[in-house]
C-alpha cells in the first residue's frame, strides 16, 4: 500500500503599479517607454468617453443594449498593447477598447451598436473577430485560430477574452484542454470582473483563483492587478513570448463599475460600498498619478487630450448615423464564399424586390 503526493502547483499574483501610481522598479518591462504609457493613457481615456457616449445614445434611443466597460480600461489596453501586428483577438462582447486600440474604425464601431451588422465586418488588417455575445462560445474558435497558426508556422499568437462567468461553460474547459494537448499558441485573459451578470464570482468556482484552472490543462496560469495596465501588459507580453511552448491562461483582476448590460439594474443586487471600495483602484487614476510623478502629465494635457478624443467621437457618431444599410447585407458576410443556395434566396429576394415594400 502507498500514499504520495504525485503533483504540487502554485499560482502567482502579479503587480507592477499601485493605486497611488507607485512602481515596482524590479518587475517594470524593460521594452516599455515612458512614451508608450502616456499613449497608454490616451487610449484608456478615450475608451471611457466612448463608453460614456454611447451610453449617452443607447438612452436617447440611438443605440441598441450595450455592455459599458468603465473599469476594465487597463485589462483591455495593456493587452491590446502587448499584442504584434500579426497577433488575433477574439473577443466576447465588451472588448470596446481592444478594437479601439487595435485600429478598428471608430464610425464601424457606433455603426455596430446602432444595430447595424454591417459595423461587425471586421477590416482584414484589424486581426479579430466580430463581437459573441453566447457566453464562451468564442473559445473554440480561439483555439482553432491558434491550431491554425501553429499548422502555418505563423508566428503569430491569438488572445482570447473570456468572463469569469464564461470559464464555467464547457467550451472554455475544452478549448483549454485542446490548446494544452496540442502546446497552441494561445494566450487566453480572463475578465475576472467579480461579476457574471447578477451572479457573484463566489458562485461560479469554489477555487482560490479563476486561474489555477490552468492547471487542469496542464498550461501556465497566472492572475494579476487587471487594473494595473502595466501588469496586464507584462504577463500577455511574457505569455506571447513563451506561447512557443504552449498557452498560457492570465487571470485580471478587475471590477464592472457599471451594468452588465444598459437591460441590467446593478443595484438590485450589490452593495453601493462594494463598487466605492473599488473606484479607489480605478485603473485611469493610477496611471494619471505615475505620469504627473514623472512631470509627463498635466491638467493642460488632460483637457486638450479629452477635448480631441470628443471630437473623434462626435465625428465619428455623425458618420454612423449618415449610413444606410444595404439589405442584401443579411446575404454577405456569412461565410468566406456564397453557397448556391444562398445565391439563390438573393437572387430569388432581389427579383421579388422585397425590401422595397
Amino acid at each position: 500500500m502507498m500514499l504520495k503526493g504525485v503533483f504540487n502547483a502554485n499560482i502567482y499574483y502579479m503587480q507592477i503599479m499601485d493605486e497611488n501610481g507607485k512602481i515596482d522598479a524590479n518587475l517594470f518591462p524593460k521594452d516599455l517607454k515612458d512614451s508608450t504609457v502616456v499613449e497608454m493613457y490616451k487610449k484608456m481615456s478615450m475608451a471611457r468617453q466612448l463608453d460614456a457616449k454611447v451610453l449617452s445614445l443607447q438612452r436617447q434611443g440611438r443605440a441598441v443594449t450595450y455592455a459599458p466597460l468603465i473599469g476594465q480600461e487597463a485589462e483591455q489596453i495593456g493587452s491590446a498593447f502587448a499584442m504584434r501586428p500579426a497577433d488575433f483577438f477574439v473577443p466576447n462582447f465588451r472588448q470596446h477598447a481592444v478594437y479601439m486600440a487595435r485600429g478598428f474604425p471608430l464610425d464601424k464601431f457606433f455603426m455596430y451598436w446602432r444595430g447595424y451588422e454591417e459595423g461587425d465586418s471586421i477590416p482584414k488588417e484589424v486581426n479579430g473577430l466580430p463581437v459573441a455575445v453566447p457566453v464562451g462560445t468564442q473559445m473554440p474558435h480561439a483555439a482553432g485560430i491558434a491550431y491554425a497558426q501553429k499548422y502555418r508556422k505563423s508566428g503569430a499568437v491569438t488572445i482570447a477574452y473570456v468572463g469569469d462567468g464564461g470559464t464555467s461553460e464547457g467550451d472554455f474547459y475544452e478549448s483549454l484542454n485542446f490548446a494544452g494537448v496540442f502546446k497552441l499558441p494561445l494566450v487566453t485573459i480572463i475578465e475576472n470582473n467579480q461579476w457574471a451578470i447578477s451572479v457573484p464570482r463566489s458562485k461560479q468556482s469554489a477555487a482560490q483563483t479563476l486561474a489555477q484552472k490552468a492547471v487542469a490543462a496542464g498550461i501556465k496560469g497566472i492572475q494579476v492587478d487587471g487594473n494595473d495596465v502595466i501588469a496586464v501588459y507584462k504577463a500577455v507580453s511574457d505569455a506571447i513570448r513563451e506561447s512557443a511552448s504552449g498557452p498560457t491562461l492570465i487571470e485580471a483582476l478587475t471590477y464592472r463599475m457599471s451594468m452588465h448590460t444598459t437591460a441590467d439594474d446593478p443595484t438590485k443586487y450589490r452593495s453601493d460600498d462594494e463598487v466605492n471600495a473599488w473606484k479607489a483602484k480605478d485603473p485611469l487614476l493610477r496611471v494619471r498619478k505615475y505620469l504627473e510623478s514623472k512631470k509627463l502629465w498635466s491638467d493642460e494635457l488632460e483637457a486638450k487630450m479629452l477635448d480631441e478624443n470628443l471630437k473623434a467621437i462626435d465625428a465619428a457618431v455623425d458618420k454612423a448615423e449618415q449610413f444606410k444599410p444595404d439589405p442584401k447585407s443579411m446575404f454577405e458576410n456569412v461565410y468566406s464564399f456564397m453557397p448556391d443556395v444562398l445565391k439563390e434566396e438573393e437572387d430569388e429576394a432581389i427579383a421579388a424586390n422585397f425590401w422595397q415594400g
